[in-house]
């Protein structure tokens, strides 16, 4: 932490919260003004030079900046807003950052306390609004109060399980001044987010595996969240396991390490469904058994036993039924699994004795259903451009130093496909909530984050449009993201789902101004009003210098890559199905 500046002397409300934010070592806060939260944007421009405040242009897109940063980094993503109108913009980011156990925080500027529950102008109970959406909320009534409640508010949010929290602030609250005391004792009675797995525990767990003749790896977001990917890696290899990772769990395990099986689920790879379907042992590490990864949950992983590791006890069997359900940090149970691995007696049987038949059936899957990506001479497929981009970027070195955000629809789900990620935090996405419009500021968000990594957002154009404001952002800002726009004119997760289900008759999935008119919007006369570099391509043969240009575009750049609206995201596992079910082709 930072000295505390100001002890001892007057200061106003805002001034305090300001100062807890730069003694929790925040850096940077996105930050849309209104007549509730003035006090506090006041106290942004005169407490430090140590914190940077970016105006979003919508508070929904300053709340996915928040996320964009907090997931690169691991620290809080904080963002703020007025009250009323302000704050309830906040209310589906902070869904999304639940459901993806996120750690933002949300500061709201309130009506004054006198008023309160009057409906007074701008007032809403966003405390009552968010209870559900939060991992925890606060709305302050006393100055004195303030300095407590952020240092609680730091620490439920990164501790255990990560989660958002918002932080009410009237505006009377704010203007008020006291001498405050910047180091209160908490009053967490019954929180207790933080549990090592016993030795005994993890005795059981390896002499499951010892047992096991076909194990698997399940592993999820939360590997990322407690910063595991490495111990998970020693793991696996000290192991021989393979592992198949979710949505969310992309990068926690190199993609192109020869035990990776990549993404699992709905939209995952045969080969990964293949072996959790066929696995005597699902090792689950930091996941919930979504029903994107599931499916029908009687018939997910029946045919072996389960070992659930998970910092959060809830989630321990509530979707399926654990045989060991461990409630533990997976970062530290992981290395505790790799020193006691190190430490067996010579002559201990081998863990990974009696895999061998299980590795040549993976690997003969792997072989046999791969990812499909065929390139077409007279069209540019999302597939193809993800692909490109991908191989160009590794061919220049820059895979370790580039982030990848998305959007919500086919797009998202191309590039957990066919864009490897080899470490974490490198992949940020929409997992739990799916919110369409998360792509361009949570990319906003990753560079002021990291601003000598490459950024870019592989977007639709129905998800880009509903935050296309924050390209104002990203010029005034100066934050050089790039955009990959594969604009298919319509919404095509839909489109898909009424061709495989409905018979291909279309409810409003359609986005553009009639087949016989050109794109519509025009996303590059739209991007080059928001002073962004940009530019449109149709032909394949103009994709490899078109990519090449974007990527090494110094600021902003948005390109605009038309793609046919047939292309399906294959393979697929129809909802509430199983793996029998997979369709292919």
């Amino acid at each position: 932490m930072s000295e505390h500046k100001g002890q001892g002397h007057l200061q106003s409300g805002a001034e305090i919260l300001v100062q807890c934010l730069i003694n929790h070592g925040v850096d940077v806060i996105f930050a849309y003004p209104g007549g509730a939260s003035m006090p506090l944007h006041q106290a942004l421009t005169r407490v430090s030079d140590k914190l940077r405040t970016i105006l979003p242009r919508h508070e929904q897109g300053g709340a996915f900046a928040a996320e964009g940063y907090a997931r690169t980094t691991g620290k809080v993503g904080v963002c703020m807003s007025t009250s009323g109108p302000g704050a309830t913009n906040f209310v589906t980011s902070l869904a999304d950052a639940k459901m993806d156990s996120c750690p933002i925080m949300c500061i709201t500027g309130q009506v004054s306390t006198p008023v309160i529950g009057t409906d007074a102008f701008q007032e809403t109970p966003i405390v009552e609004v968010c209870r559900a959406v939060t991992k925890h909320h606060y709305l302050i009534l006393r100055t004195e109060d303030i300095t407590r409640v952020m240092k609680e508010a730091f620490y439920i949010a990164t501790s255990g399980r990560p989660g958002p929290i918002i932080v009410d602030v009237p505006k009377d609250v704010q203007m008020r001044k006291i001498v405050a005391d910047y180091d209160p004792p908490m009053n967490l009675g019954g929180y207790a987010p933080d549990r090592r797995a016993t030795r005994e525990e993890l005795e059981k767990l390896l002499e499951m595996l010892r047992a096991s003749k076909k194990p698997i790896i399940y592993a999820g977001g939360g590997i990322i969240s407690s910063n595991a990917a490495q111990h998970l890696k020693a793991f696996a290899e000290k192991t021989g396991i393979p592992v198949a990772m979710t949505l969310l769990g992309l990068g926690g395990f190199p993609a192109e390490h020869f035990l990776s099986l990549d993404m699992l689920g709905m939209h995952g790879t045969v080969y990964s469904n293949y072996a959790i379907n066929e696995a005597d042992l699902l090792l689950a590490f930091g996941v919930r058994f979504d029903d994107r990864v599931t499916g029908k949950v009687s018939e997910f992983a029946k045919h072996g036993k389960i070992v659930h590791l998970d910092i959060d006890p809830s989630e321990l069997n509530k979707i399926k039924k654990a045989d060991l359900p461990i409630h533990g940090d997976i970062c530290l149970a992981l290395q505790d699994l790799v020193r006691m691995i190190d430490a067996r007696p010579k002559g201990s049987p081998s863990l990974t004795a009696g895999h061998q038949e299980w590795i040549k059936q993976v690997e003969h899957w792997r072989a046999t259903e791969p990812l499909r990506c065929e390139a077409r001479e007279d069209a540019i497929i999302p597939q193809m451009a993800i692909k490109r981009m991908w191989e160009l970027l590794k061919e220049r070195n820059m895979l370790d130093d580039t982030i990848v955000t998305t959007g919500v629809g086919q797009h998202q789900m191309f590039a957990a496909q066919f864009f490897k990620f080899n470490s974490p935090r490198t992949w940020i996405t929409s997992g739990g909530l799916g919110s369409m419009g998360f792509g361009l500021p949570s990319a906003m968000g990753a560079q002021a984050a990291n601003p000598l990594k490459t950024v870019i957002d592989i977007d639709g154009d129905g998800s880009f449009l509903m935050n296309v404001q924050e390209l104002a952002t990203c010029f005034t800002e100066k934050l050089p993201v790039k955009v990959l726009l594969l604009n298919n004119q319509h919404l095509g997760m839909v489109v898909q789902w009424e061709d495989r289900f409905f018979e291909s008759n279309r409810g409003h999935t359609y986005l553009g101004a009639g087949f016989d008119q050109p794109p519509y919007p025009d996303f590059v006369t739209i991007a080059k009003g928001f002073r962004v570099g940009t530019r449109r391509i149709t032909d394949p043969k103009d994709l490899d210098e078109a990519l090449i240009e974007m990527i090494e575009s110094k600021g902003p750049y948005l390109l605009d890559v038309m793609t046919p609206h047939q292309e399906h995201v294959l393979p697929m596992i129809p909802s509430g199905m199983t793996v029998k079910d997979i369709i292919k082709v």
